[in-house]
């Protein structure tokens, strides 16, 4: 026996779709502390600043405090934690 819809029709789902109630996904926050202390280069690299180059600086000879200028790049082991806290 067939249907009223006759033998081979199937249902369709209507044009908009089925709707099922979701909730949304909570948006990731990054983490401020994080965000002020590193950086991610263009090629991913994670960099830092180096500590001991905000005060202090008569007993510091010039050559240190040059050094300590510079930005360096994050060890690989810590790598993968400050990227997530940064969200990338």
């Amino acid at each position: 026996m067939c249907g009223p819809a006759g033998p081979h029709l199937e249902r369709v789902a209507p044009p908009g779709g089925l709707k099922e109630e979701s909730t949304p996904v909570p948006k990731n926050k990054t983490h401020s502390g994080a965000k002020k202390r590193f950086r991610i280069t263009g090629s991913g690299k994670v960099m830092r600043e180096q500590a001991g180059a905000r005060h202090l600086f008569e007993h510091k000879s010039s050559r240190r405090t040059r050094r300590l200028a510079s930005d360096q790049v994050v060890s690989a082991a810590d790598t993968p934690k400050i990227k997530k806290l940064l969200g990338k």
